[in-house]
């Protein structure tokens, strides 16, 4: 979906066309779902920013969360010390800064800057999926050389980890029955 953003009034303002994976809540706020570990939405009622967890909460996730909200502090959008864990599970928020000209518009420059935050990020979750790809295919699509078809494993009399006339209990693994 292509959104047009207006930043500023007048003469000087700018237009900016971002193509992003995002809806809009029932109350008015923005979801974007184009990050691969993250979910970002942008509170324009609250003046927040709030970066959930996709599937589970891990490393990746977090250090995620954590990017996000720094390249945002950096570019002096969020304030730093409102940087906390959300009240749902594994969620990290922010508060944005006020601007202190009435033309600027906190939320129109905050969405501008996470577009460029995952645009940054996109060459390295679009090559994690790709590798992840890559091994669910060698499992389910195995090379003539892993793999082999239906009758042709060799039989021998003594094959694989289970020998025939060893005892398997915890007390013996080293005897042996005599027949």
């Amino acid at each position: 979906m292509a959104i047009t953003v207006k930043i500023g009034k007048g003469a000087k303002s700018t237009t900016v066309q971002l193509e992003m994976d995002i809806r809009k809540s029932v109350n008015g706020d923005l979801m974007i779902f184009d990050h691969g570990d993250i979910d970002i939405v942008l509170s324009t009622t609250q003046n927040k920013v709030v970066a959930f967890p996709k599937d589970t909460s891990n490393d990746l996730v977090y250090g995620a969360q954590n990017r996000l909200f720094a390249h945002l502090r950096k570019k002096g959008l969020v304030i730093p010390e409102s940087i906390q864990a959300g009240s749902f599970y594994g969620s990290f928020e922010g508060t944005l800064e006020k601007p202190f000209k009435e033309s600027l518009n906190a939320a129109k420059l905050a969405l501008v800057n996470i577009d460029s935050f995952i645009n940054e990020e996109r060459p390295y979750f679009e090559s994690t999926e790709a590798i992840i790809s890559l091994a669910d295919d060698d499992l389910t699509h195995p090379d003539k050389t892993d793999s082999t078809e239906l009758g042709e494993v060799p039989q021998r009399s003594e094959q694989g980890s289970i020998r025939p006339g060893f005892v398997r209990d915890p007390y013996s693994l080293s005897y042996m029955y005599t027949i």
